[in-house]
């Protein structure tokens, strides 16, 4: 990391590291860093509001799984498009899932 080849992506135990843009630049695969970095947190949105859209729920697993995120993380973003009046959510705990606001 000191170095700058590669960079940080996740916390703690979710912590995973990719090559940084500058070394994708260097190597000749400028795409492979967009490829590696994944999506951007807006691109989470829609495609979490999209899956709602199309299949009528989805549930925290269901959105991590889409999003290639960790548990806290996608927590976070729920809860964001809760607080938007984006999802409404329904249930607690395990049995909890989001629907898109009407």
């Amino acid at each position: 990391m000191e170095a700058g080849l590669v960079e940080p992506r996740g916390e703690k135990k979710g912590r995973l590291y990719h090559l940084s843009a500058a070394t994708c630049r260097r190597l000749g695969e400028k795409a492979a860093y967009v490829r590696q970095r994944g999506f951007e947190p807006l691109q989470q949105e829609q495609m979490i509001l999209q899956f709602a859209g199309k299949h009528g729920k989805i549930t925290r697993a269901e959105a991590a799984d889409l999003c290639k995120l960790g548990a806290r993380q996608t927590g976070h973003l729920l809860a964001r498009l809760v607080k938007a009046k984006k999802l409404n959510l329904h249930g607690t705990r395990k049995g909890a899932w989001y629907e898109l606001r009407s």
